[in-house]
């Protein structure tokens, strides 16, 4: 008789499918292990749908952990399984639990965390749990030993071509697509980020390692996915897609051999877009690029510099027209609200921000204001200064990347000018098909091309017409 392992994604206000979930069920033996996946975030009662799944020949339970309000989900819907199973291991995995599994496993409920990559790490978990084992020496897991935590041995970064293809079967893919309001396909074809800014974790979970899957595979597994889904786009769900020139020209090649002719979005960094050639560029939107992503940041050279993003303002601007004479869409993002980061600083960022958003009504750009996350230099520095993390995981759960309180270093000024500015900027540039639009877009470029935002009337009526949803 196959044992089972139930794999469990929190709930959440994105509904990216849970693709973490999806490729560690795919690592396991499935002639051995029945994988169930069950989503908080598709189910009215999920710790009842867990239950129901959990019998005699359950393993465990595996969560995917993401900082923010998932984790006040993972520990009531823990807790609850936890009581009503004591026997029933349960495994944590996923971004907090990597970058904190000691916190993680001060939780009574948590049995063992994932650290990094998880294929292997979580099968090898299974198996020694299958088998009455300790956890001792697997290699990329943290667990209880007695009543201390123990962290063991990092385990390497594996190439993901040599992992296991990602079987969506696991998951009931119509109703993401029900869920999102379009029939767009979630896909990773890499894992990790070579680069180094001091902002972000990834260079502390994937130590700077990156791997890309083959171009053939991905024209294949994309394209047995269209007929087993019948997609009309693709989020490629990549840190960095657009990392390596050759591989990038191949995707493009295998996908317009295959003739998938479906549209698909990609991040890419300013300098990547600054070196790509026209020529690649156009094969690529033949293959279906559509919209790129790329994180801009600062409009500040200065700030860049410190954040160690190592591109210019000169080849975000060559990117974009490059972009932009194409016909492609892009999603700029930026950050501001750095500790210590002036005002001229924030005014140049909003400038760069217009700029770009003027030079093509497919243009869209994403303000956040940086929230302070460990693993990377700015957070050590802000540590060194007495600067505090929530030291709970309910704390952890109030963290929001990209709203909540402001951060003391950002003065009320910034914050007002910055939040009434990232009002204006949406509704001034891009295709406004909408009649009844026409009044708020002339006001909203008339504002933000003179830099007039007093009694911003109109932003409180759209507001409480509307009210911004918490993204995180």
């Amino acid at each position: 008789m196959k044992r089972k392992v139930i794999l469990y994604n929190p709930r959440a206000v994105f509904w990216t499918m849970p693709l973490a979930l999806i490729a560690i069920g795919s690592a396991l033996d499935r002639s051995r292990y029945e994988v169930i996946i069950v989503d908080g975030r598709l189910e009215s009662d999920p710790i009842a749908t867990i239950l129901a799944h959990a019998d005699e020949a359950t393993v465990c339970l595996g969560v995917t952990v993401l900082t923010g309000a998932p984790i006040r989900d993972a520990l009531h819907v823990s807790r609850a399984i936890k009581q009503a199973r004591p026997t029933l291991s349960i495994v944590w995995g996923g971004w907090h639990p990597s970058l904190f599994p000691d916190q993680c496993l001060g939780e009574v409920s948590v049995d063992a965390v994932v650290i990094g990559q998880g294929e292997e790490t979580f099968a090898e978990i299974v198996e020694r749990l299958a088998q009455g084992e300790s956890l001792d020496g697997v290699n990329g897991a943290a667990h209880r030993s007695g009543a201390a935590v123990h962290v063991e041995m990092p385990r390497l970064f594996r190439d993901v071509n040599d992992l296991p293809p990602h079987d969506y079967a696991l998951i009931d893919v119509p109703r993401y697509f029900a869920a999102k309001g379009k029939r767009q396909f979630d896909y990773v074809s890499s894992q990790g980020c070579r680069f180094r800014c001091t902002f972000c974790a990834d260079p502390t979970v994937f130590k700077r390692g990156w791997q890309g899957l083959a171009p053939e595979r991905m024209a294949r597994e994309l394209s047995a996915h269209r007929q087993a889904y019948s997609f009309d786009e693709i989020a490629l769900q990549d840190e960095t897609f657009f990392t390596s020139r050759s591989r990038v020209d191949a995707i493009a090649e295998a996908f317009i051999a295959a003739k998938l002719d479906v549209p698909w979005t990609a991040t890419m960094r300013a300098d990547q877009g600054e070196r790509l050639d026209d020529a690649l560029l156009i094969k690529c939107k033949r293959a279906g690029l559509k919209r790129v992503m790329i994180g801009v940041e600062s409009g500040s050279p200065e700030m860049l510099a410190r954040l160690r993003k190592d591109i210019t303002l000169e080849q975000v601007f060559v990117s974009a027209e490059k972009i932009a004479r194409h016909g492609l869409g892009a999603i700029l993002n930026f950050i501001v609200g750095f500790p210590g980061e002036s005002d001229d600083s924030v005014r140049a960022t909003l400038d760069v921000v217009t700029q770009l958003r003027a030079m093509s009504p497919n243009f869209d750009a994403a303000i956040f204001f940086f929230k302070p996350y460990p693993g990377n230099p700015i957070a050590d520095e802000l540590l060194q200064q007495g600067y505090q993390f929530p030291a709970t995981l309910e704390a952890w759960a109030d963290f929001d990347y990209v709203g909540g309180a402001r951060s003391a270093w950002v003065t009320p000024a910034q914050w007002q000018q910055v939040e009434r500015f990232k009002f204006y900027q949406r509704y001034a540039f891009g295709h406004n098909r909408h009649l009844w639009r026409w009044p708020l877009h002339a006001i909203s470029r008339w504002r933000v091309k003179r830099r007039v935002y007093a009694f911003p009337i109109e932003k409180a009526l759209v507001e409480r017409l509307r009210p911004a949803q918490r993204l995180s």
